[in-house]
């Protein structure tokens, strides 16, 4: 890794795209009155950016949804849900995370939920890095960037520092 940061995104664009994927969730989901919105470790505070602007541009009742383990030693008994999966019976879920890189991460954050019977489940990210080694997509994608598997993306979503950085 070098020690260079190359900005990718700034803060005024990355509010950009959160505000285009939230209406494209508004536009594929407007028949829902409820949706719940998960960020897994990474992508938790998109998952509340995200949040923030669906409330301002529909009518959809909004729940948001922390999912929380250990990247280094995931494990089904390791994933932790702030909200009773049971709840999301016949709902619609949108999974988020800051970059897709392989997709492992969003394939075990799904475990909670793969005995409920949810209406369907969407994914989000801000990046996506197609490194595709698991069957995962994603549905919205702020940013596609093609990177070597050396390369390392960094997001930042704190308040006065935003951006996206490639090294």
């Amino acid at each position: 890794m070098t020690d260079t940061k190359n900005e990718i995104l700034n803060e005024q664009q990355i509010r950009q795209k959160i505000s285009r994927i939230a209406y494209e969730i508004y536009e594929h989901n407007y028949l829902e009155k409820k949706l719940y919105i998960a960020g897994i470790p990474s992508g938790y505070s998109l998952a509340k950016l995200l949040v923030a602007e669906l409330k301002k541009i529909s009518p959809f009742e909004i729940t948001l949804i922390k999912i929380d383990f250990n990247r280094e030693k995931i494990s089904a008994d390791s994933i932790k849900v702030d909200y009773s999966p049971q709840e999301l019976k016949g709902k619609v879920l949108i999974l988020v995370d800051d970059v897709l890189h392989t997709g492992k991460t969003f394939l075990h954050s799904l475990r909670p939920f793969l005995d409920v019977n949810v209406k369907k489940i969407e994914t989000v990210v801000l990046v996506n890095r197609s490194h595709k080694l698991f069957p995962i997509s994603a549905d919205y994608t702020g940013y596609e960037l093609s990177t070597t598997l050396k390369d390392h993306i960094e997001v930042v979503l704190e308040p006065g520092k935003f951006g996206v950085f490639l090294y």
